[in-house]
């Protein structure tokens, strides 16, 4: 027990740079009492006690204000940063390495019992603040949520998925080499805003062309009248002559 407390705790201070000590860790991180305290609740829902896993449960809730359904499975150096308003359902399954922040909801969108219910998370998947995964689907190893996002189908290995419904904005690619990205933000451009950026520049270039087009042919009539116009007084001095 000793032996994985101290992993966690080295694995708080691998994805937090605001972790001074050992001691400061322990005692003052809600996410490590969390997944803890969810130990305690998931050995008593596993032996039959499912009573006592519940209230265990509300315990650790009202301590943290994390509340982890003890029939929730949830990995190996598991790190809930902040950790305040996390929800984690009852068949959600949480993989090794993975970071969940503040406000996450794994959620069920079904009611129907002994089903799965609650997303599974693979290994090493960032969940950014205030982010909804909702559905018994799986979020692939390496996948990034950003912040705020709600996600309501399956998430491929690797890539990020925002907004409200979630889309990806960055396809997973066998060459990309995983990299934590806090609380699911990545660097570069969303490829919708790029997309939307290069629209409204050929707009500018239209309209830019347009009034070049329109200014030569304002100059062709002034050409056109004026030519007319000699035409008509050559005439004139024809008669008169």
């Amino acid at each position: 027990m000793f032996k994985q407390l101290r992993e966690d705790i080295a694995s708080i201070f691998e994805r937090d740079p605001a972790a001074r000590t050992s001691w400061e860790v322990l005692f003052c991180y809600p996410g490590l009492h969390a997944i803890y305290l969810h130990k305690l609740a998931r050995w008593c829902w596993l032996h039959g006690l499912r009573w006592l896993g519940r209230v265990v449960s509300q315990f650790g809730r009202w301590v943290t204000g994390i509340e982890i359904h003890p029939g929730a499975t949830i990995g190996r150096h598991v790190f809930i940063d902040h950790g305040m308003g996390v929800v984690i359902g009852e068949t959600a399954e949480v993989g090794d390495e993975c970071t969940i922040y503040q406000g996450v909801t794994l959620g069920g969108t079904s009611l129907y019992r002994g089903t799965k219910r609650h997303p599974t998370l693979g290994k090493n998947v960032v969940v950014g603040a205030g982010a909804k995964i909702l559905g018994g689907f799986m979020v692939g190893d390496g996948a990034r949520i950003g912040s705020n996002a709600v996600v309501v189908k399956e998430v491929p290995p690797g890539a990020t998925v925002v907004g409200v419904p979630g889309r990806i904005i960055e396809e997973p690619s066998a060459q990309k080499q995983a990299r934590f990205a806090a609380y699911g933000v990545v660097q570069g451009d969303d490829p919708y805003a790029t997309a939307i950026k290069t629209l409204v520049e050929h707009s500018h270039e239209l309209e830019q062309a347009v009034a070049t087009l329109t200014e030569r042919l304002r100059h062709l009539e002034e050409r056109a009248e004026k030519e007319q116009a000699d035409s008509a007084r050559a005439e004139q001095l024809r008669a008169i002559k």
